[in-house]
C-alpha cells in the first residue's frame, strides 16, 4: 500500500505553504503529493490568500522538488480547453523530469464557476465534454512524433495539430479518473485510466464501485489488474486521544465523523483501516491533510502508520 499527500489549498494556501509541504512530503518518504483544482474555498467565500491554479502551482513545484511525483485530484474539464491542458500537462511533465499524473474530472462545484465566469453545463453534457477530453488529451500524447491529430467531436475538434509538445512519459503521463457515478464513470475509467480513485467512501462502497469498474473493464476486453484502484479519505492521526481531538478540532470537523467518514486515531488504528481498504484492492490511499501548516502531522503518519502497512 502506498501513502500519497493530498492538499485542498483552496481552503487557504499560499505558495509557499504548499511547497512546504511538498518538500515534507518527499522528505518523509510518501509517494506523491497531490491537490485539488478547485477555484473557490467550500463552505464560505473567504479562504485567504484565495485560489491558487493547480497547473501553476505544480509547474513550481516540479522545479523545487526532486523526487516526489505531482498530480490532482481532479483537474476539472470544466476549466481548460483540451489541447491547451494537454500542452500544460506535457510542459509541467517536462519540467519535473517525468514526475507528473493527471487527474481528469467531469467539475462539480457550481459556486465556483459561477464565482470566476466558467461555463458550467447540465452534468450530462459535462460528462460528455469529459469523454472528448480524455480522447483529445491521450490522442496528442499518442500521437507519434512527426505526425498530426485531428478530432471531430460534438464539443470539440481538432484540425491538423502537431500533437506538440510530447510529455517525457512515454506512452504518457498516468491519467486518473475517479468518482462514484455507476454508469458512464466505471466505462471512462476502464476505457482511458490508468488508475481509478473513490474519494471520501467507506469501505463498502468501495469494494461496490470497484466491482463496477472491473466489470467495465471486461466488457471492454481489458485485464481488470491493469487498472490501479485507489481511495481518497481525510487523516487525522495522534499518538493520543488528545492529540487527535486537536486536530480535529483545528480543522472544524466533528471526531466522531472524522472516524466514521476518514481515517482518524491512532496510528495503528489508521493502519488497520487502511488495511480493510487494501482487502478491497485499493493500492493507494491518498491522505487528505486539511490542516497545511501541521507538517508534524505528515512526518507522523510517515513514520508510525506507514511502516505498518509493510
Amino acid at each position: 500500500m502506498e501513502l500519497r499527500v493530498f492538499t485542498e489549498p483552496q481552503q487557504g494556501a499560499s505558495y509557499e505553504q504548499l511547497l512546504a509541504v511538498a518538500r515534507c512530503a518527499e522528505d518523509a518518504g510518501y509517494g506523491a503529493f497531490f491537490r485539488s483544482d478547485h477555484y473557490l474555498k467550500m463552505g464560505d467565500v473567504s479562504g485567504l490568500p484565495g485560489p491558487t491554479d493547480a497547473w501553476i502551482t505544480l509547474a513550481g513545484l516540479a522545479r523545487d522538488t526532486s523526487r516526489i511525483r505531482l498530480g490532482t485530484l481532479m483537474t476539472a474539464a470544466t476549466f481548460r480547453y483540451p489541447g491547451p491542458l494537454a500542452i500544460s500537462v506535457a510542459q509541467v511533465d517536462a519540467m519535473s523530469g517525468g514526475r507528473v499524473e493527471l487527474g481528469l474530472g467531469a467539475g462539480w462545484f457550481t459556486a465556483e464557476h459561477e464565482a470566476y465566469g466558467i461555463p458550467f453545463p447540465e452534468v450530462g453534457e459535462r460528462f460528455d465534454r469529459l469523454g472528448e477530453q480524455l480522447q483529445i488529451i491521450t490522442g496528442l500524447w499518442d500521437t507519434p512524433a512527426g505526425g498530426s491529430f485531428d478530432f471531430h467531436g460534438k464539443h470539440y475538434t481538432v484540425t491538423r495539430s502537431p500533437a506538440l509538445p510530447k510529455p517525457v512519459q512515454r506512452p504518457h503521463p498516468p491519467i486518473l479518473l475517479g468518482g462514484g457515478g455507476k454508469r458512464r464513470t466505471p466505462v471512462l475509467a476502464a476505457r482511458f485510466a490508468d488508475e481509478f480513485n473513490m474519494p471520501f467512501a467507506s469501505v463498502e462502497d468501495s469494494a461496490a464501485q470497484f466491482e463496477r469498474v472491473r466489470q467495465a473493464c471486461l466488457r471492454l476486453d481489458r485485464e481488470p489488474g491493469t487498472l490501479r484502484l485507489s481511495n481518497a479519505l481525510v487523516v487525522c492521526c495522534g499518538r493520543t486521544d488528545a492529540e487527535v481531538r486537536r486536530r480535529a478540532a483545528a480543522i472544524g470537523r466533528a471526531e466522531d465523523e472524522l472516524r466514521t467518514n476518514g481515517l482518524t486515531g491512532s496510528p495503528a488504528e489508521i493502519a488497520d483501516k487502511i488495511g480493510r481498504y487494501a482487502e478491497t484492492g485499493s493500492e493507494r490511499i491518498y491522505l487528505q491533510f486539511l490542516d497545511l501548516t501541521d507538517l508534524d502531522h505528515l512526518e507522523l503518519v510517515a513514520a508510525e502508520v506507514a511502516p505498518e502497512l509493510s
